[in-house]
């Protein structure tokens, strides 16, 4: 396989796998699906239809023991409430820390595993789906481009130079991401953003909100919705 893409069943790396499927091929893709703890399970299953739409091979690896002592609000064993305020209104009273949906290090974490698995199948590049507004004001730091520089050079040298990571849109905002996903015909009618785990995505909290103004920027409906 050429490439394996982190892979969460969200609008962002949704877009990511359909780029990589575009420049590669399904059959040379695989996706990564990580169990982290979160407090529902609406992406996993995203991921899984989106995968099978696609026709990519799916791996899944459960790291929920690593955040087991984490107070991240979107965490099983975390009695923090998921907020449902923009990402500029959490920022303002954080004093320069990430927002508390940020489970710690994660990135890292995720890309380190997906850096052995990619390994192990012959693959020359790990896609994430890290953009500009998640970095903005250190929200999510493992989304920033320092952080992303540094990650691509410890694997590649950690690989041996065999394995580079790319995140495509990480200069760009989401509404950048979702005119991509549009031009790809990414099927964003069967992702899952939300960090809310209900029937329907809450609309309130964060991620929410970004993904209503990006598909807004576009001029479009979020499909997902409709």
């Amino acid at each position: 396989m050429n490439a394996l893409v982190l892979f969460s069943g969200g609008l962002d790396s949704t877009t990511c796998l359909a780029l990589a499927i575009e420049r590669y091929g399904a059959a040379e893709v695989l996706a990564l699906s990580v169990s982290y703890g979160q407090k529902h399970t609406k992406e996993l299953e995203a991921a899984e239809q989106i995968a099978a739409y696609y026709g990519v091979m799916l791996k899944t690896l459960n790291l929920s023991q690593i955040f087991a002592d984490s107070d991240c609000s979107l965490l099983k064993g975390s009695a923090a409430e998921i907020p449902k305020e923009s990402y500029a209104e959490q920022l303002s009273g954080t004093d320069g820390k990430p927002v508390s949906t940020y489970v710690p290090f994660r990135n890292g974490l995720f890309l380190s595993s997906a850096a052995s698995i990619a390994l192990s199948h012959g693959c020359e590049r790990i896609y994430y789906g890290a953009h500009a507004d998640d970095a903005a004001g250190n929200a999510y730091p493992d989304c920033s481009r320092d952080f992303n520089d540094a990650m691509n050079r410890a694997i590649y040298l950690g690989s041996g130079k065999q394995l580079a990571v790319e995140a495509p849109f990480i200069g760009k905002t989401k509404a950048d991401v979702v005119a991509e996903g549009l031009r790809l015909h990414a099927p964003y009618h069967l992702t899952w953003s939300c960090y809310e785990g209900g029937e329907q995505p809450c609309g309130l909290c964060g991620t929410c909100r970004d993904r209503a103004a990006a598909f807004a920027a576009n001029g479009i409906a979020d499909p997902a919705l409709l």
